[in-house]
């Protein structure tokens, strides 16, 4: 989540040093708002106008590709003017709309797993994306629910989807966290 402009810069400037020395692709990805809080008093982010500015100026200073959350079809439509690769949210993978209109903006698109698909359900919102145009699409693994707050990682899934075409992303971070397990704690 961008919680301020500096910040980004200075996880950009450090993340892009090291990928340098380790020789590995770099996406600088930070969210104008995380709309799926648990909470109603957590901090989300700056907003689409100055969050977009903020990725914006990332992907200028460092020359690396960015990455953002898209939430809706205006969103995605707006996003496409300064971000490399728009991100559909697990919670929102199913969301026709929001797909195509992500699709048609000619920029790669990663489609996260819903933690409530299988993986070979995940294949259909693949189509999805397929149909509408899509020819840049990443597919991104990132649990499945087990039990309340965890969310567990079933590496079988990741051979399953590669068979849709397209690169398959693992983001662990999903199952070395608690989702919702802050409760109301506002975090800012």
């Amino acid at each position: 989540m961008i919680e301020s402009a500096r910040l980004c810069r200075e996880v950009a400037a450090s993340l892009q040093k090291t990928c340098r020395k380790l020789g590995v692709n770099y996406v600088f990805k930070a969210s104008y708002d995380k709309a799926n809080r648990t909470s109603k008093k957590s901090f989300r982010g700056p907003g689409l106008d100055e969050g977009l500015r903020t990725l914006a100026v990332v992907r200028e200073e460092f020359g690396v590709p960015v990455l953002t959350d898209v939430h809706t079809e205006e969103q995605a439509r707006k996003a496409a003017q300064f971000i490399d690769v728009l991100q559909i949210p697990a919670f929102l993978c199913r969301q026709t709309d929001l797909i195509v209109a992500a699709v048609e903006t000619g920029r790669i698109v990663n489609l996260k797993k819903g933690q409530f698909l299988s993986p070979a359900e995940m294949g259909q919102v693949v189509k999805k994306a397929s149909e509408a145009g899509g020819r840049r699409i990443l597919v991104t693994e990132r649990g499945t629910t087990f039990g309340y707050n965890n969310l567990i990682a079933d590496m079988r899934s990741i051979p399953i989807m590669r068979r849709f075409g397209f690169p398959v992303i693992f983001d662990a971070t999903h199952s070395v966290q608690l989702p919702g397990g802050g409760g109301g704690r506002r975090v800012h």
